[in-house]
């Protein structure tokens, strides 16, 4: 296996150590509180709509411009659309499967369905991520393994480390408010990174031909993330809003912000 290949195995291996230490936030919680699962949950909505522009939207354009043939807005707009309908269409799988499912009670089928949107939504956020640290890792064998090329690649599998350490959080701490056990929580919450290093090594070894397919990735995730967003978060967030109207709100607000600044921080 070639070094560069190792390298972003490596780099990945990291983001995906990150992903599981945001992930382990959910030990706080050592008893269910209401109002702190709804800022908490309301932090993650916010995590994931800054993500969808910041990390997402964002380097789509600024790459599709550089590789495609197409207008960059396109580009951009097609696969965001797609990743919302890929969502969509799982959304009716898994309810279709819930349905099917005479033997699990209504109740536990409805946290199940939650859940499953939610990881497979992270999840898909974090495949292009992986694709971009093989791609600045990949791209060091034409560029050459100069110190400048090598600090670049390094401050991206930095940059995008750093960042899931929200995004960890941002599926262990809802599945903490379903009841699931802490354990339970940090396992599938640091489950949703474990994707990074593989998509990092294809990204390395087929860094040529992932360059021009990368725009529809990180849109088609954007698309994906902003639908569960505001279709299962936002709402769950809400459902004690007369008691305390600006909770998760104020999480909302919080988690977008610490987002977009370590987006913007570290370029």
């Amino acid at each position: 296996m070639d070094n560069f290949v190792i390298m972003a195995l490596a780099a990945t291996l990291g983001t995906w150590l990150v992903t599981a230490l945001g992930a382990a936030t959910v030990v706080f919680f050592k008893s269910p509180n209401p109002k702190g699962l709804n800022i908490m949950l309301g932090f993650a909505a916010g995590v994931m709509i800054a993500a969808s522009f910041w990390s997402l939207l964002q380097p789509a354009i600024e790459r599709a411009e550089v590789t495609s043939n197409l207008p960059a807005y396109l580009v951009a707009t097609v696969g965001f659309l797609f990743g919302a309908l890929f969502m969509w269409v799982s959304d009716k799988a898994v309810a279709f499967a819930r349905a099917k499912a005479d033997n699990v009670p209504a109740k536990n089928n409805e946290r199940l369905h939650r859940i499953a949107m939610l990881i497979i939504s992270i999840t898909l956020h974090n495949i292009p991520e992986g694709l971009a640290v093989g791609v600045a890792f990949g791209a060091l064998q034409e560029g050459g393994y100069t110190t400048e090329n090598l600090m670049g690649a390094i401050s991206v599998a930095v940059g995008i480390g750093l960042q899931n350490f929200p995004e960890g959080a941002a599926v262990s701490v809802p599945l903490r408010r379903e009841g699931y056990s802490r354990k339970r929580s940090f396992f599938l919450g640091q489950a949703s990174g474990m994707v990074e290093p593989f998509a990092g090594v294809i990204g390395a070894l087929l860094v040529v031909y992932v360059e021009a397919i990368l725009p529809y990735a990180l849109s088609f995730a954007a698309g994906a993330m902003i639908l569960v967003a505001v279709h299962e978060l936002i709402p769950e967030c809400q459902e004690n809003q007369t008691a305390h109207p600006y909770s998760a709100t104020m999480g909302i607000i919080l988690g977008f912000a610490v987002m977009m600044l370590m987006d913007v921080m570290l370029g």
